[in-house]
């Protein structure tokens, strides 16, 4: 599974190749810092909008940035890899920047999607996106499914009790 997982240079590559064959490509990005069943649904879903599901994931330091220093929970090649084994995920590719707007400048995906906790207005490469024809979806939030929610979780079932 781990041959999903490319360089930028190398997936631009398979990208345009697969365009060239009237593929349709979909791009998305996050953390994905302990998956879960709302990322996995999310994921799927992403899937049914194209023929190619690419996955941008933040690197330790992206993460590190957005959600402060004690994140990720996972490195950035484990969660890679864990990606990696979901049929839905065809490719994936670390970015360091704050936002993927580098990589989807590069790869000019057809559909750009995001979850329910994002407005169109405010998706990072909508613009781009939509200047080359393409279409941005946001797809809805899965309930009380998030790596923070996760981690609360963890901490109060396993914190130390009085007695």
């Amino acid at each position: 599974m781990k041959q999903k997982i490319k360089c930028r240079k190398d997936l631009r590559r398979i990208i345009n190749d697969l365009k060239g064959r009237r593929k349709r490509i979909v791009f998305t990005n996050g953390c994905f810092d302990l998956l879960h069943v709302g990322h996995l649904r999310y994921l799927e879903k992403a899937k049914t909008l194209g023929d190619i599901l690419v996955v941008g994931v933040n690197s330790d330091q992206s993460v590190r940035n957005l959600k402060g220093p004690k994140r990720p929970i996972l490195p950035e090649k484990e969660r890679a890899e864990i990606l990696s084994g979901l049929e839905c995920v065809d490719y994936i590719t670390l970015f360091d920047e704050p936002t993927p707007l580098k990589l989807i400048s590069l790869l000019q995906p057809h559909v750009l999607v995001k979850g329910g906790d994002w407005t169109k207005e405010d998706v990072v490469g909508k613009e781009r996106v939509e200047e080359l024809g393409g279409d941005v979806v946001i797809l809805p939030f899965v309930k009380g499914s998030s790596t923070t929610n996760l981690i609360e979780g963890i901490l109060k079932r396993y914190e130390k009790r009085d007695g």
